[in-house]
């Protein structure tokens, strides 16, 4: 009976008012279910004080118990930064945050000269506000998470000066990028037609491949140093690896990512027979500046009380430096990576994303008359173009988002076992085996996770499935 009354009540609540509440309900079911999922984890991180007899081989106590206390650390972080940004946007919903920030948007608009006719130059001051307000929100975040954090485990690598330095030129380039590229969509949608989906689709299609064209070349460069790696036995092995393999690589590259922090990643980029690799410093172990890092001379205990200070800080990241990989196991790294290009993920994965583009432009061009929804967020006399962008891709198509990463998710895990195969297939098993071990404890990652937390959220196997993979084709 209760349950009648309740669905009879909802029936006669306004359709915009259910579209509000089903948005902001939808929200707080996922946040519970993140925060459930991360409270199993954070359970495994507690109990699990020992080395697990499966891992006696690959991972001694110490390492253990600081990726644990690592891991505990960030999982904490990630509650409240995610409670508080779950409440915030809340609040800006229920306050009517985003009919205000588009009147205040209009209002600056009109005092520069352009009228509510400029929807563009009004939806692009929007823009400008709303990435403003969420970098600013999300800087304390950002500070303790690399200051404490971060530092507190020997990874950081920045002063507070570069990291401002760093923080003021990605708004500035993100900007740069964004505005153009968004007044362009928003104006192709204006005067498109019926079949706007089409054409923003495919404006959507060249920005996305221009864009991952120059990255490296051109944006990537503005924030760290690339240079090229030296000539030696090396590039020799990855270039001969490369050509064994026939993938048209041009170039080879080391980047500098020991400035900002002393985790490692390896990646390529570019199309056609244009293809590069970019090794971070801290991956090999010959390059990174991390391992020519020292503590200060015995003789520095008679300093002053500051400089003991700064000798303890200089012995405690001498003690966490990074360690590296090997030349040989940098090879089995890259052979796993030049897997995924072989066996076609890096198509599938822009033809999947594409897929879905498309299919996100077409539901748009479906909804995007319907007057309730804007009314649902608090636009009751105007439908702009920008708005509708934000509450269809955001809000309502947030159920349909969640399901797809969670297949994206499984996906990519597919992905990584193939990729390993693949770099076994070309004889780098136990390198691999053994740079997979490394690079687990350079990072400080924790082997042990709840099965639940790990299916949702890890994009990658588990380190002990990779490495059961690995150990059964050795043995093969």
């Amino acid at each position: 009976m209760a349950a009648q009354r309740l669905g009879d009540l909802w029936a006669e609540t306004p359709l915009e008012s259910r579209i509000f509440c089903s948005v902001l309900l939808f929200s707080w079911a996922v946040y519970l279910w993140e925060a459930l999922l991360a409270w199993r984890q954070r359970t495994v991180y507690r109990t699990t004080t020992h080395v697990p007899l499966e891992l006696g081989p690959i991972m001694d106590s110490e390492t253990f118990e600081k990726s644990r206390l690592y891991q505990l650390d960030k999982s904490a972080f990630s509650f409240w930064s995610g409670l508080y940004s779950e409440i915030e946007g809340t609040v800006i919903l229920l306050c009517g945050g985003i009919p205000f920030l588009w009147s205040v948007s209009g209002d600056i608009s009109a005092r520069a000269g352009f009228g509510p006719e400029y929807e563009i130059v009004q939806s692009l001051v929007f823009l400008l506000l709303a990435t403003l307000f969420s970098a600013v929100t999300g800087l304390p975040w950002s500070l303790y998470n690399t200051f404490v954090i971060e530092e507190k485990h020997g990874f950081n690598q920045q002063t507070l000066g570069f990291f401002f330095k760093d923080a003021i030129k990605k708004f500035i380039v993100t900007q740069c990028i964004l505005l153009p590229v968004t007044s362009l969509l928003l104006y192709i949608i204006k005067i498109g037609g019926d079949y706007f989906f089409i054409y923003a689709w495919l404006f959507t299609l060249v920005v996305s491949l221009v864009l991952v064209t120059i990255y490296a070349d051109y944006i990537a460069p503005l924030f760290d140093k690339f240079i090229p790696l030296p000539e030696g036995e090396l590039k020799q092995q990855i270039e001969e690896m490369a050509k064994n393999i026939d993938f048209p690589l041009t170039k080879v590259y080391v980047v500098e990512g020991s400035k900002r922090s002393s985790h490692s990643n390896a990646y390529f980029y570019g199309f056609f027979k244009n293809k590069r690799i970019v090794l971070f410093d801290t991956l090999l172990e010959d390059y990174s500046a991390l391992n020519k890092e020292r503590p200060e001379e015995p003789g520095s205990e008679n300093q002053v009380a500051g400089g003991e200070g700064e000798d303890a800080k200089a012995k405690a990241k001498a003690k966490n430096k990074k360690q590296g990989c090997k030349n040989e196991e940098v090879l089995a790294v890259l052979g796993h990576e030049l897997g995924h290009w072989k066996l076609g993920h890096t198509i599938k994965n822009i033809v999947i994303s594409q897929m879905n583009s498309f299919l996100c432009f077409f539901l748009f061009a479906v909804l995007i008359g319907q007057k309730e929804l804007f009314a649902a967020f608090g636009f009751y006399d105007t439908q702009p173009t920008l708005i509708g962008l934000l509450i269809i891709f955001q809000f309502i198509f947030s159920p349909y988002n969640e399901v797809l990463s969670f297949c994206l998710t499984v996906l990519s895990r597919r992905f990584e076992f193939q990729a390993d195969a693949f770099a076994k297939n070309l004889g780098k098993a136990t390198d691999l085996y053994s740079a997979l071990i490394k690079l687990n404890k350079d990072n400080l990652g924790f082997p042990v996770s709840d099965w639940l937390f790990s299916m949702w959220h890890y994009s990658h196997p588990p380190l002990l499935e990779r490495l059961q993979a690995l150990k059964q084709s050795k043995q093969d």
